[in-house]
């Protein structure tokens, strides 16, 4: 799709304009100018000199699988650089630029930009207990950090230049080195730029890292240079558009979304503004347009959010990205969710919900934040543009809002990025309150992306809203992989509900022939049908954050709402500790499990 629009046209390339001139009127005039200053003068209170980085952090990875102890610290010199860069682009006086070249330097000091967790040159193989600094491993985080140092060049090299002489040009090799040339000459899975199946599939770090090295390119070259970034990172972004159904469904979760297609808008944006006149025709193409909303259809209310995947319910505020991709594909709903949202935010202790490394995406939130939050104002003199329920075949997920309900259902496979083994599994909402849950996923460790991932309590269907076979015996729960899925799927003509046969999503499992599954959601709540030929015990996990009360066959979720059982056995229910700093972000400190027993069928009315 990019490259062959590329090749039908005569283009010269052209260096973007990334930001105005540091101290300019343009950044004195920001609407959040004074909260920018006043977290630039925070970051130089609580981070007077770059946190440590010592080889036993590194280590710690290496030997016990912890990934928190290198990537806290690390995380934090970046974001403070950011927190320093933005305040002294709007004052324009020096006060800050000590302490960004201190960042700076320590940033280019460091033996290597990657994750100790990403250290590998070869896709799927275990990371080396080590970095080699004479080759540069270009993973998410180099690029991002490449894209940060970079920008940070572009904007205040000469005045670093006239604190410290020579620390421009030391930023600028760098990035040169450890990011644009290996870009050009080496070859990492991600660039998906070859039709070595090994490179299969792609996922969100073929936009994510191509974003940030053409930010690194444009900020950096001039213009003459930018050719080359720019048909190499159009065949990386169509491999990665090619793997997108049309209705343009995130596999990964909507949590990924922000590093999936709003990465991709970036990249494209970019392109675009480098190849001047080539691929404005992108714009009009439906898949993006579809790829954009997606985000659109998984919001329930408020911050909640469907959370298959390696997700949070709370998956993040929409933002600058999402209003400028909005207009870019003429997504009325979108540029709304992420106007209002940006409004919300400003009411807050900043309105910058980039909040973390990606310096471009503090600039684009800071210099969309005026018109976005005209647009939140202008919202409340129309009607807000109802969300349509949504059936998305390419993964399997089906949203439906009904009353006071919203219902993500999932009919897939296993074989999902970040997957989890939840083929089946459903997550409701009351009254945009969470009633039955996806868990979501733990602190990422070594483990969770090994061969060990199942083993993870939350990736197992046990902990989802699914049956298990033989509760008290072989315990089986569901397997990953392509075969593990969801057959004779079929979905109401009016998205009411959905009907699937499970069986096969748990591999072998003697005497199991068939678990059929049926729900249907009306504004008086969800009815679940299940029903197997297994001949023996079932257990039917239900998770919710709200605590279960049992009276025969009626099971109580606090005061939210109730579910009314048929065919059950007996029902029992057991709490669970939240005790994973991820988790607690999203979760009370106590999470619960209610197992349904029946034999043959059971049958489930939630409201």
């Amino acid at each position: 799709m990019v490259r062959e629009l590329l090749e039908k046209s005569v283009w010269t390339p052209r260096k973007p304009r990334l930001a105005p001139p540091a101290g300019s009127g343009a950044w004195k005039n920001l609407p959040d100018a004074g909260r920018l200053l006043a977290a630039g003068d925070e970051a130089l209170r609580r981070a007077k000199r770059p946190p440590a980085l010592p080889l036993g952090l590194w280590l710690a990875y290496t030997e016990r699988g912890d990934r928190t102890g290198y990537e806290t610290p690390y995380f934090a010199r970046r974001r403070t650089l950011c927190d320093l860069v933005m305040a002294e682009c709007v004052s324009g006086q020096g006060r800050y630029i000590p302490a960004i070249a201190d960042y700076c330097w320590a940033i280019c000091e460091e033996s290597a930009w990657q994750l100790p967790a990403h250290n590998v040159y070869i896709r799927d193989t275990p990371a080396l207990p080590l970095p080699d600094p004479k080759r540069p491993v270009v993973d998410l985080f180099a690029a991002e950090t490449g894209a940060t140092l970079a920008l940070t060049h572009m904007l205040l090299g000469p005045a670093l230049d006239a604190y410290a002489p020579g620390l421009a040009g030391q930023v600028s090799g760098q990035v040169r080195r450890r990011v644009l040339g290996p870009y050009l000459h080496d070859h990492f899975w991600w660039m998906a730029d070859t039709d070595d199946p090994k490179d299969r599939p792609v996922c969100n770090w073929t936009p994510w890292c191509t974003q940030n090295v053409l930010l690194a390119a444009a900020a950096l070259l001039p213009a003459r240079a930018l050719s080359p970034y720019v048909h190499k990172a159009a065949a990386g972004l169509d491999s990665f558009l090619a793997e997108y159904g049309e209705d343009g469904c995130c596999n990964e979760g909507a949590q990924y979304y922000g590093h999936a297609a709003l990465t991709l808008y970036n990249a494209l944006e970019l392109l675009c503004q480098m190849a001047p006149g080539a691929l404005e025709g992108l714009w009009r193409e439906s898949k993006l347009r579809n790829m954009a909303e997606y985000i659109v259809h998984m919001h329930v209310a408020g911050p909640y959010y469907l959370n298959f995947a390696d997700c949070s319910p709370l998956a993040g505020r929409r933002g600058a990205r999402e209003y400028l991709f909005a207009k870019r594909v003429g997504s009325e709903p979108l540029r709304t969710l992420a106007a209002l949202d940006m409004a919300e935010a400003a009411q807050g202790s900043s309105a910058d919900n980039s909040g973390d490394i990606s310096l471009y995406e503090r600039i684009q939130t800071a210099f969309a934040q005026a018109e976005m939050l005209a647009e939140a104002e202008a919202c409340r003199d129309r009607p807000i543009p109802a969300v349509p329920d949504i059936w998305y075949p390419s993964v399997g997920v089906l949203s439906v809002r009904r009353g006071p309900y919203v219902l993500g259902a999932k009919a897939g496979c296993n074989d999902d990025s970040h997957n989890h083994n939840d083929t089946g599994s459903l997550i409701l909402y009351k009254d945009g309150r969470p009633l039955l849950i996806d868990v979501g996923v733990e602190s990422y460790t070594a483990k969770t992306f090994s061969n060990r991932r199942y083993e993870i309590w939350t990736m197992q269907s046990s902990w989802h809203n699914l049956p298990e076979f033989d509760p008290a015996g072989g315990r089986y729960q569901q397997q990953p992989g392509p075969d593990a899925r969801a057959e004779r799927v079929e979905a109401d003509p009016n998205l009411g509900g959905i009907s699937m046969d499970i069986a096969a999503a748990y591999g072998p499992v003697p005497g199991l022939g068939y678990y059929r599954r049926r729900m249907a959601l009306a504004a008086t709540g969800l009815t679940v049908e299940d029903a197997t030929d297994y001949p023996g015990a079932v257990a039917l996990s239900l998770m919710s954050a709200e605590k279960p009360e049992t009276e025969g066959d009626i099971i109580r979720f606090g005061t939210l709402g109730q579910a009314v059982v048929t065919g059950a056995e007996r029902i029992t229910w057991e709490a669970v500790p939240v005790r994973d700093e991820r988790l607690r972000a999203a979760w009370p400190e106590t999470i619960y499990r209610t197992r349904i027993w029946f034999t043959g069928g059971v049958k489930l009315q939630v409201s």
